[in-house]
């Protein structure tokens, strides 16, 4: 929420031809009564692209997932996993874990809405549920209701004690629960979530799981994601920064020319050079002149040229 925005999807596509990209988590009724472009509006180079719901209602979700397929999203997931105090009062995110019997109602209902693909996003448990039961119980009754692919966290959410930025970090990790959901459900496609750092950690869980999602890691260091196609997918090279900037330009002029802010689009650019000479002069140049009233794309030429004069610095 408040990060994979339309611009950060564009952006991290300008990284990454492969990778399946997420929306922030939209609710039903944002999805029916809200302002339809703003929230679900995307840009056609994020393809693939998959528009996540929240909702509990299997024929608000129905609709909602309708109206999405007919905006052209290439998958609709289901989020079981938020644990935010604001998605429990509306009975939807992590505390559906508690109700695989309605979840496996809202997806019958959304599978029967749409022709894409039709996903869930869950955690492996929450409270003091044993996972091993709260986990396959929820994956068995969404596949009878023709899911074939899950998305799992491999933490618990303690919706009562921690916050949602906790629930990213304290409940510890299950990986080999994940892992041997696949060995018993080799029909499904199991795809690993929560605390993947690096392209080196999400191959080795490939050996026991059909894909990998991360969050954190790609956003803040976006490098790992223009290295994806070619370390996860052997396709391409890897993507420089320097030309993944070139690539997201065009992207950047035209929202700029329809009246968007300079800032919405490069604060998610910060961390595209990580570790490398000039980074942090990359990051005030964007932040601050960024943020002025007009800012334009003479803002990003001179971060880059920031960054440019330190590598010659450090080489000479």
């Amino acid at each position: 929420m408040d990060w994979t925005d339309r611009n950060c999807r564009a952006f991290h596509r300008a990284l990454t031809r492969r990778t399946l990209l997420y929306t922030e988590m939209v609710t039903t009724g944002a999805v029916l009564h809200g302002p339809r472009e703003r929230l679900l509006g995307f840009d056609p180079c994020e393809h693939p692209v998959a528009l996540q719901l929240g909702g509990s209602d299997p024929a608000d979700l129905a609709a909602s997932a309708r109206i999405g397929a007919d905006l052209g999203y290439d998958e609709i997931n289901l989020n079981v996993g938020c644990p935010s105090d604001r998605v429990q009062s509306g009975r939807f995110g992590a505390c559906l874990m508690r109700e695989p019997e309605l979840v496996a109602d809202c997806m019958a209902a959304m599978k029967a809405a749409v022709s894409v693909p039709v996903t869930v996003k869950c955690r492996i448990g929450v409270d003091d549920q044993d996972p091993e039961d709260a986990l396959f119980r929820l994956v068995d009754m969404s596949a009878q209701a023709g899911v074939t692919t899950f998305i799992v966290h491999a933490r618990k959410a303690w919706l009562q004690g921690l916050s949602p930025k906790e629930n990213r970090d304290i409940p510890p990790l299950d990986y080999p629960l994940v892992y041997r959901l696949k060995r018993e459900r080799p029909d499904l496609t199991i795809i690993i979530n929560g605390g993947v750092a690096s392209l080196d950690e999400a191959a080795a869980h490939l050996d026991q799981v059909d894909g990998v999602m991360l969050g954190r890691a790609a956003y803040h260091e976006p490098g790992i994601l223009g290295a994806a196609d070619a370390r996860i997918f052997g396709e391409g090279e890897t993507i420089d920064p320097f030309e993944a900037v070139a690539r997201y330009r065009p992207y950047v002029a035209a929202r700029l020319a329809a009246g968007a802010h300079l800032a919405g689009m490069t604060r998610h650019m910060l961390g595209l050079f990580h570790g490398r000479p000039g980074a942090r002069s990359w990051r005030r140049i964007l932040t601050v002149e960024g943020s002025k009233s007009g800012a334009g794309l003479a803002v990003i030429d001179a971060a880059l040229a920031a960054v440019a004069e330190a590598a010659a610095r450090k080489a000479a």
